[in-house]
C-alpha cells in the first residue's frame, strides 16, 4: 500500500505542476539586465530583405554556402572576416539527410568592441541550410552587423557566425574556438578569436514577415540555458508586442480554466519529451556544453493576421544584445534546471523533484522490504523460507558470488549492444542485402531482444542459488541500482528520469518468480526502454496534435535508434551509452528474477 500511495502522489505532483498556482512568475534575476529598457533603433529592415535576396541568390549559384560573397560583404561591413574548413565521416551514413562524408565551411566575422580589451564577447549565429530556408536570417545577421557597427557603445566583441551543415558545423567551430577535440571532427583550425564567449543567440528565420516567434531551449544531454536569457527574450517580445510561443504553443490567459490547464500541461509535457531525448533543438544546444547561455529563436509565418517585418524583429535582436553587452559577469544568480508550462511562469527544480522522489521512494520501500526479509532468514532459517512458506533444509544457502554471473552476463550484453552494431556493420551488410544504416539498427534490436534468453543460461552456471534467499538478493541488487542510476540522471536530464522512472519503477518493485509469469513478463516487456520510446514517439505527436498511424510510429522509432546512435558519435550525447550500458542491464537482472530457476 505505502508502494501504492508514493506511486500516485508522485505521479500527481507531476500533473499538478502545470497547475498556474503552483508555478512562479518569472522575473529578472541579473540586474544588470533588469535595471531599465534601452531604446532600440533599428530601421535596416529593407536592407536585410536585400542582403536575403542577394544571398539567395549566390547560394543558388554556388550550389550551397558561398563563402566568397559571405566574406567580401562582411568585410565591406568592416568586421574581421575569417572562414574555417571543416569535414567528418559518419560512424554510419545518415538516411534521414542523406549525408556519409560531410564538408563544409564556417564564415565568421568580428566586431571588436570600442570600449574594452576584447576580453568578453557575445554571438549571433544563422545556420546555411539547403533550398530557401533561412534566407532571410542571413540577411538581417548582415544587416544588424552593418547597424552594430556604427554605434560606440558595445563592451564586448561580437561574432557573426554562418554555419554549414546545421549541428555538425557548429561542432567544428566550437571545438576550434575552445581549442579542442572531442568528436574527431577534422578542422582548419580557428585564425581569429575574440574575447570569451559569454552568450549566444541562433537565429532561423525563413520569411520576409513573421507572425510570432517561437524559442527553444533544449540543449544537448537536456541541459538548459540560464532562465534569465529566456526571460529577456520574452521581455522584448512583450515590449515590441510579438507574440512569442514556446513548443509552438501560445499562452493562454484563462489561467482558473481546465482547457488552460490542459494546454500548460500540453506544453510542459512537450518539453519533458524534448529534454528527455537529449537532442539539441537547435544549433543553441551545443554551447552549452561550453558553460556559454544560448537559445534558438525561428520565426514564424503562420494564418494570424497581424504580421511584423524585419524592422521590428531587427529591433527585439538588438535590444536583447544590447542588455547582454551590459552584463558584468556570467548569467548565474536565476536557475538553470526548470520546466516551463509558458513563457510567463516556470517550475523550480525545488517544486518538481519531490515528483521523482516519490517514485524512487518505491524502490527504497521495496529494497528494505527485501531486506527484513533476509535478515529473518539469516536469524531463524529453519522455522520458514524467505517468503514465508516451508523451506527445504538440504539445500545450500547462497553467497554473493551467485549473483556474479547474472551481474557479468546482463552487462556484457550492455556491451555488446554499444560496441557491436558500428563494428559489425560492414560484415552485415557482406552477408545480408540491407545497407550500413539498416544493419547498424538492426543489429541493436537483435542484440536487445536476444536479451530475453538470458535467463535460461544464467541459473544453468549458479550453484546453491535455488531458493528464496536467490532471487531476493538479486531484486534487492537491482532495485537499489535502478534507484542509483535514475537519481544520478535526474539530477543531469530530470525529463529523462522521470519518464523511466514512471515506466519502470511499478514493475521493477511487483517482478518476482513467483505470481503469474505470464502477466509478468509482459509488463516487464512493456516497460523496458525501447518500449517507452515508442510510447513517447507516439505520445509526442499525439501533443503536437499531428497523429500518426502504426507504421509511421514504427519508422520513426527505427530512425529514433540511429539518430541517438550517431547524437552520440558526433556530438557527445550521454543517452544512447546510458541506456546500453546501464538501464539495459539493470532491466536484465530484473528480466533474471522473473524467471530465476
Amino acid at each position: 500500500p505505502c508502494s501504492i500511495i508514493s506511486f500516485l502522489v508522485g505521479l500527481g505532483w507531476f500533473l499538478g505542476l502545470a497547475f498556474h498556482p503552483f508555478t512562479l512568475r518569472a522575473y529578472m534575476s541579473e540586474n544588470a539586465m533588469g535595471s531599465t529598457m534601452v531604446e532600440e533603433q533599428f530601421v535596416y529592415g529593407e536592407r536585410a530583405l536585400s542582403y536575403a535576396r542577394e544571398f539567395a541568390g549566390h547560394k543558388k549559384k554556388a550550389g550551397g554556402m558561398p563563402v566568397a560573397w559571405l566574406e567580401k560583404t562582411m568585410w565591406n561591413l568592416g568586421l574581421e572576416v575569417y572562414k574555417q574548413s571543416f569535414s567528418r565521416t559518419l560512424p554510419f551514413p545518415d538516411e534521414l539527410r542523406e549525408r556519409y562524408m560531410v564538408k563544409g565551411t564556417n564564415v565568421y566575422g568580428i566586431l571588436r568592441a570600442p570600449r574594452a580589451a576584447s576580453t568578453e564577447s557575445l554571438v549571433l549565429s544563422v545556420p546555411c541550410s539547403e533550398g530557401q530556408q533561412n534566407n532571410q536570417a542571413v540577411g538581417l545577421m548582415l544587416a544588424l552587423a552593418s547597424y552594430f557597427r556604427g554605434q560606440i557603445y558595445w563592451a564586448k566583441d561580437i561574432i557573426f557566425l554562418v554555419n554549414e551543415h546545421d549541428l555538425v558545423g557548429m561542432e567544428a567551430w566550437l571545438e576550434a574556438y575552445h581549442n579542442v577535440n572531442v568528436t574527431d571532427i577534422q578542422s582548419s583550425g580557428m585564425l581569429g578569436r575574440a574575447g570569451a564567449i559569454q552568450a549566444a543567440v541562433s537565429l532561423e528565420l525563413s520569411s520576409d514577415v513573421i507572425t510570432s516567434f517561437d524559442v527553444a531551449v533544449e540543449g544537448l544531454n537536456g541541459q538548459l540555458p540560464n532562465l534569465d536569457l529566456v526571460n529577456l527574450f520574452y521581455a522584448f517580445c512583450q515590449k515590441s508586442n510579438l507574440l512569442c510561443t514556446i513548443q509552438g504553443k501560445l499562452q493562454r490567459s484563462d489561467w482558473d480554466t481546465l482547457p488552460a490547464y490542459l494546454h500548460s500541461l500540453q506544453t510542459l509535457l512537450l518539453m519533458v519529451l524534448k529534454q528527455g531525448s537529449g537532442r539539441p533543438q537547435g544549433d543553441h544546444g551545443l554551447f552549452l556544453r561550453y558553460h556559454i547561455e544560448a537559445l534558438t529563436v525561428r520565426g514564424i509565418n503562420s494564418f494570424r493576421q497581424y504580421k511584423y517585418d524585419m524592422g521590428t524583429v531587427g529591433k527585439t535582436l538588438e535590444g536583447m544584445f544590447r542588455k547582454l553587452n551590459n552584463l558584468l559577469e556570467r548569467l548565474h544568480q536565476s536557475y538553470f534546471f526548470y520546466l516551463l508550462p509558458s513563457l510567463s511562469r516556470f517550475v523550480s527544480i525545488g517544486v518538481y523533484m519531490p515528483a521523482f522522489g516519490f517514485l524512487i521512494l518505491i524502490l527504497v520501500l521495496k529494497a528494505l522490504d527485501l531486506w527484513m526479509k533476509l535478515s529473518r532468514c539469516d536469524v531463524d532459517p529453519a522455522e520458514e523460507s524467505c517468503d514465508g512458506g516451508p523451506v527445504a533444509m538440504e539445500e545450500p544457502r547462497p553467497s554473493l558470488l551467485t549473483l556474479a554471473p547474472p551481474l557479468l552476463i546482463c552487462h556484457a550484453t550492455g556491451l555488446a549492444l554499444y560496441f557491436v552494431p558500428i563494428l559489425g556493420q560492414h560484415m552485415a551488410t557482406q552477408h545480408f542485402p540491407v545497407s550500413e544504416t539498416e544493419a547498424v539498427v538492426l543489429t541493436v534490436i537483435a542484440i536487445y531482444v536476444a536479451g530475453l534468453a538470458l535467463p535460461h543460461n544464467t541459473h544453468r552456471v549458479l550453484t546453491g542459488a535455488g531458493n528464496d534467499r536467490g532471487w531476493m538478493m538479486l531484486k534487492l541488487l537491482s532495485l537499489l541500482y535502478l534507484a542509483i542510476q535514475l537519481g544520478c540522471m535526474a539530477l543531469i536530464n530530470f525529463s529523462l528520469g522521470f519518464l523511466l522512472a514512471v515506466s519502470m519503477v511499478p514493475v521493477a518493485a511487483a517482478v518476482q518468480p513467483t505470481g503469474p509469469k505470464a502477466l509478468q513478463a509482459v509488463l516487464l516487456v512493456l516497460v523496458t526502454p525501447a518500449a517507452t520510446l515508442l510510447f513517447c514517439i507516439f505520445l509526442y505527436h499525439e501533443l503536437l496534435e499531428y497523429p500518426i498511424p502504426v507504421l509511421e510510429g514504427w519508422q520513426r522509432f527505427l530512425q529514433a535508434i540511429a539518430e541517438g546512435l550517431l547524437d552520440h558519435h558526433l556530438y557527445g550525447s550521454i543517452i544512447f551509452p546510458f541506456v546500453a550500458l546501464f538501464v539495459y542491464p539493470c532491466w536484465l537482472l530484473l528480466w533474471n528474477v522473473l524467471f530465476w530457476k
